[in-house]
Formats: structure tokens, C-alpha cells, sequence
């Protein structure tokens, strides 16, 4: 974590304590190696390191593919709090009701191309059937 708040070096203290309190539980694994962490630890410790660099867009890339769900669930506590700050975030997720909760707009790609998009709200049961299942 530490190496992420190196880019920031004037506002690490601050860049830190931000993800202490948007991960509360980094704290208590700072001394581990990153290695020695379960998948849900590495997964906010990877979007805290990504957040020391103040993005203006986050990229979670399937963030809680393998996890449980109490770690689902503080991910998308700290996501519905960096929502409210200047940050975008492209969400990539096959979970689609976390997704539902979280999004605000939704984009459906199949083999790269765009076959539904609109406001989260327009994401019926019918655009799922047709896009989203097998």
C-alpha cells in the first residue's frame, strides 16, 4: 500500500487515511506481504493502492469474482462512497444485482460490441434474458 502513496508523496497521509476508512481492515494487515493475503483482502488492498494515486476513473475489473459475500458487500460500501466524490468507475461485473445497485448507467458488450445500453433503471428482465443468459 505504501508503494501506491510513494506517487502522492504531499497528500499520502491523507490519500491513506482515505483508504483506511473507505477499507477499515488494510490496517490490520499492513504488516503482511501482499502474497500472504486472502483474495478478498488483495482485492482492497488493489483498489486502495489504485485510489492513493486520486484517479479521476477507477476500473474494477470483476471485483468480487470468488468472493465472499461479506467482502462483496464492503466493496460496494466503498464504492457507493467514492460515487459521491469526483471519481468515475467503469465497473466490469457478472454480478449483475451488484451491479444493479451500484450503477447508474450499464453498457452489455458481446464479442466487443455494444448490444444494450441505457440507465440502470431500463435493465428489465427482458434485456437480461436477451443478452444475459444461456
Amino acid at each position: 500500500l505504501f508503494i501506491g502513496a510513494v506517487a502522492k508523496r504531499k497528500k499520502a497521509k491523507e490519500a491513506l487515511e482515505r483508504v483506511y476508512t473507505l477499507f477499515p481492515i488494510i490496517k490490520e494487515f499492513l504488516p503482511r506481504k501482499g502474497g500472504m493475503l486472502s483474495g478478498g483482502q488483495q482485492q482492497q488492498l488493489a483498489i486502495g493502492r489504485a485510489l492513493l494515486t486520486e484517479p479521476k476513473l477507477l476500473i474494477l475489473d470483476e471485483p468480487t469474482e470468488g468472493l465472499q459475500p461479506n467482502i462483496i458487500d464492503q466493496i460496494g460500501e466503498a464504492i457507493k462512497l467514492l460515487r459521491k466524490e469526483s471519481i468515475t468507475i467503469l465497473l466490469v461485473e457478472q454480478y449483475l444485482e451488484f451491479c444493479k445497485e451500484l450503477a447508474d448507467n450499464f453498457a452489455i458488450l458481446d464479442r466487443g460490441s455494444v448490444v444494450a445500453q441505457g440507465a440502470v433503471g431500463e435493465l428489465t428482465d427482458k434485456v437480461v434474458k436477451q443478452h444475459l443468459t444461456v
